[in-house]
């Protein structure tokens, strides 16, 4: 498996000090390359921080609607792809379908390769990236008192070591209506991130993911939003700012959006009676 994290040459410079540059070794999260292939056939290539490759490829499938539940997969590998010292990489997911299981939608087009900034860059149209989800996620009952909501960011944040080592890297994890984290994942994309903690739930347990939480280190974006639906989460609750497409979306599917996380505040923009009520208050 390939490094998290790795070391590389630094000058520091601070102007406070006359300039004077420090030479000094920095540790950097790594950014590689990986290649999904759905039996022969290339799938799609997003840039990740290795490791989780497997939940990640599984979420990736769920999340983009080609499959509904991780025992729909009969195998996965690392294809053993060299780079040009001859070292292996691992960077290149074979996923093999159980017998009988065949895509439920076609593959995402795209114009270009996935980035670790966004998981719908390089969709053929606005409406390819509006993946429908099975479930009524506007039905779920959730309730998630206030102060749960306030302390997810801290919880999630707990529980970011290469975060801690690099402050390069984003974090997604899923929580309970208590605020019980039950997978945290970290990645240099934020949507790799989400796929990555949707695998490792889905390979625990069917979907939907009914009656938890999403919570993401970044802004809620239109990609995090709709891979919660498509899973059938109905609450997601980010650190940053959320964008207009984000809160269209939310509403429109019934997801709880509360953004801009940062204790003792935060703002909802989508379904605020799970948070504070039928009333409102």
């Amino acid at each position: 498996m390939g490094r998290v994290t790795t070391r590389v040459p630094r000058t520091r410079v601070d102007v406070t000090a006359g300039g004077a540059p420090v030479e000094r070794p920095d540790t950097v999260a790594v950014e590689e390359p990986l290649e999904m292939r759905l039996g022969d056939a290339p799938l799609t290539t997003t840039m990740r921080t290795p490791g989780d490759d497997f939940d990640l490829a599984i979420g990736h499938l769920l999340t983009e609607g080609l499959l509904h539940a991780a025992d729909e997969v009969a195998t996965l590998m690392h294809c053993t792809d060299v780079d040009a010292s001859g070292s292996p990489t691992f960077n290149v997911v074979e996923v093999t379908l159980a017998p009988g299981v065949v895509p439920h939608r076609p593959a995402r087009e795209r114009t270009e390769a996935m980035t670790s900034a966004c998981g719908v860059c390089g969709s053929a149209s606005i409406e390819a990236v509006r993946t429908a989800s099975r479930y009524a996620v506007a039905d779920d009952p959730l309730v998630l008192p206030p102060d749960v909501v306030a302390g997810l960011p801290g919880a999630l944040r707990a529980r970011q070591p290469v975060f801690d080592r690099t402050g390069g890297v984003h974090a997604a994890g899923l929580a309970t209506a208590s605020g019980e984290l039950l997978h945290v994942r970290e990645d240099v994309g934020r949507h790799n991130a989400v796929d990555k903690v949707v695998g490792a739930a889905a390979r625990e347990g069917a979907l939907p993911l009914a009656g938890t939480v999403l919570v993401v280190s970044a802004r809620a974006s239109f990609e995090i939003v709709q891979k919660a639906g498509v899973v059938g989460i109905p609450a997601v609750v980010a650190v940053g700012a959320p964008t207009s497409l984000a809160v269209e979306l939310a509403r429109d599917r019934g997801i709880t959006l509360a953004a801009f996380t940062r204790p003792p505040h935060f703002s909802l923009y989508a379904r605020a009676d799970r948070v504070l009520g039928p009333t409102g208050r």
